[in-house]
Order: structure tokens, then C-alpha cells, then sequence
């Protein structure tokens, strides 16, 4: 049984479902939850909406504030919802944060994109999902910490889905 708090990256590629996935796992497991995207700062987010991919340097100081958020104390744990789509990007994390479990929600590009076509409201426009599965590198075994989830379900099954394999790799209570 784990004891010391969780702190879990809901990741991939922008419309995989990682918001909602996270916000669903942060109900049923009491974490306090942040999507990724609400700690890009203003000058990112406008270059996203404009259609222009972030650079590194764009990411550092952001993926430092993901891993800060998820080391500050906090009873059950922390879950943000966030790219991290590069393994350095990943290690930075774990930098900041400490003891991380990453859930990877693999999909392929036509699923992805036609889920971000249908969406409404968000500054992540689907021309950009190119450029994401370029930069994607896809988690390997030299990372243990990663759980990797094909996207096919709906997101209640898929959260489900996470739900359980959570339980069985961290080997956390049916019910907290």
C-alpha cells in the first residue's frame, strides 16, 4: 500500500483526453488537480493560439511550475494534466517534483485530430498536432514510471481503465 503521496503527470499529445482524464482520477482519488495548459504563461499561450509551436525555451519555466506544483505538500497527492512529450521534458519533471508516475494516452494522429476538430474553445488549434506527435517521444522501458493507455475508449472507460492500472502498479486501495 502507498504511503507517501502521489504525484501523477496525466500525459500526451494536445486532445488525447488528458484533462479529463486527470479531473476524472482527481475525483476518485482526492487529488488536487491543475491542467497543465493554466501555467503557460500569457506570451506562450498567445503564440499557441496564433498557431506557432512552442520551443524549449518556451517550456522550461513551465515545466518547472508542473513540477513544483506537484511537490508541494499535499495529503493524497497532486495530478496535472500535461504534455511532457520529450523524455527530457519528463526529467524535468521528475527534477522538480521527485517520485512521479506518468500515464501516457497514446492515439493515433486521425483520431486525435478529428477529437480536436470537434472541440470548441481551446487555444490549441488541431494544425498544431503535427508538430506534436513530432516531438513526441514515445516513453520506453528506461522509464518504469510510465503507464501507457491507448485512447480508443470512451473517457469514462479510459478512466476507469487508468483507475485500475494506478491500483495495480502503485498498488493503491480499491477505495481511499
Amino acid at each position: 500500500m502507498r504511503h507517501s503521496p502521489l504525484r501523477l503527470v496525466v500525459m500526451g499529445v494536445s486532445g488525447c483526453g488528458k484533462s479529463t482524464i486527470a479531473a476524472a482520477l482527481s475525483e476518485s482519488l482526492g487529488l488536487e488537480m491543475v491542467d497543465g495548459d493554466d501555467l503557460h504563461l500569457p506570451e506562450s499561450v498567445a503564440k499557441m493560439r496564433s498557431g506557432v509551436a512552442l520551443n524549449d525555451e518556451d517550456r522550461w519555466p513551465w515545466l518547472d511550475r508542473i513540477g513544483h506544483f506537484l511537490a508541494q505538500p499535499q495529503h493524497l497527492g497532486r495530478v496535472v494534466a500535461c504534455s511532457a512529450l520529450k523524455k527530457r521534458y519528463r526529467d524535468r519533471i521528475r527534477q522538480q517534483a521527485g517520485e512521479v508516475c506518468f500515464l501516457f494516452l497514446k492515439g493515433d494522429f486521425d483520431l486525435i485530430e478529428n477529437r480536436m476538430r470537434q472541440r470548441v474553445g481551446h487555444y490549441m488549434q488541431a494544425g498544431l498536432l503535427a508538430s506534436q506527435f513530432e516531438a513526441l517521444e514515445v516513453p520506453q522501458d528506461d522509464e518504469p514510471d510510465v503507464i501507457t493507455l491507448e485512447v480508443t475508449e470512451s473517457p469514462a472507460e479510459l478512466a476507469e481503465l487508468a483507475f485500475s492500472a494506478l491500483q495495480k502498479q502503485l498498488r493503491l486501495p480499491a477505495v481511499l
